[in-house]
């Protein structure tokens, strides 16, 4: 992958800065700036297309975000909410890589504004964000120390918007994850009771929400040991 001298670059930014500060909410952004990253989108796209394996879709995702990085700044930094694929099709690449700070920084801009996803997502932003980072979560082996912050901010983002109560209810059970793995398999600390049940009500949240959510066995588990910490 051919790389951009520091001249270059610098010029990127400038006219990145550029394009979104000449773009217009409700708008569309245009100029020869915006179409040139058009292309490199389309290009990029066209690789992942060639690809099969989905893991290495995501390795390579992971090297070709670093070359939209100066237009996401600019856009978000001083865009107006103008339509621009670059900065949707980002989000979901930042989601799919597991970079949820840079995601969330993308979806509240678009947010903000009002922006939609590209039309092949099928789902508004919020019913994505619902529905991809926590899975991504629910799904991993370990659950890393920043989940609930992340989550939290999940559920800032889209606590007033319409989606899905499946959706919504994947973001509690994943937060009773984060909130109960550090807890580990042993016998419960008098310390750790309070945590616990953070994590229950999380579970019971979700169980109200979607109830094949499946859960009722995280519950059950959780509770005895909640009552086994805390006689009488």
């Amino acid at each position: 992958m051919s790389r951009l001298s520091p001249a270059q670059q610098h010029r990127q930014r400038v006219l990145s800065v550029k394009a979104a500060e000449q773009s217009t909410h409700g708008g569309v952004v245009s100029g020869s700036a915006y179409e040139l990253m058009l292309i490199k989108l389309a290009t990029d796209r066209q690789q992942l297309k060639s690809i099969q394996s989905i893991q290495r879709k995501i390795e390579l995702k992971r090297e070709l975000v670093a070359g939209y990085q100066d237009w996401l700044d600019a856009a978000i930094s001083k865009g107006n909410g103008a339509q621009d694929m670059i900065v949707s099709t980002l989000l979901v690449w930042h989601i799919d890589i597991g970079d949820f700070q840079r995601a969330l920084q993308i979806a509240y801009y678009m947010m903000q504004h009002d922006m939609p996803l590209p039309d092949q997502y099928n789902r508004n932003l919020a019913t994505l964000l619902l529905d991809e980072i926590p899975d991504a979560y629910i799904k991993a082996e370990k659950i890393d120390a920043d989940a609930v912050n992340v989550l939290k901010a999940v559920d800032f983002l889209t606590a007033d918007k319409d989606a899905p109560d499946q959706a919504r209810a994947k973001l509690h059970k994943a937060l009773a994850y984060a909130y109960v793995q550090p807890l580990g398999e042993e016998d419960l600390l008098p310390e750790q009771v309070e945590q616990a049940q953070l994590a229950l009500t999380e579970f019971n949240k979700a169980l109200a929400l979607f109830e094949s959510i499946g859960v009722k066995k995280d519950i059950e588990r959780l509770e005895r040991r909640i009552k086994k910490a805390t006689p009488g």
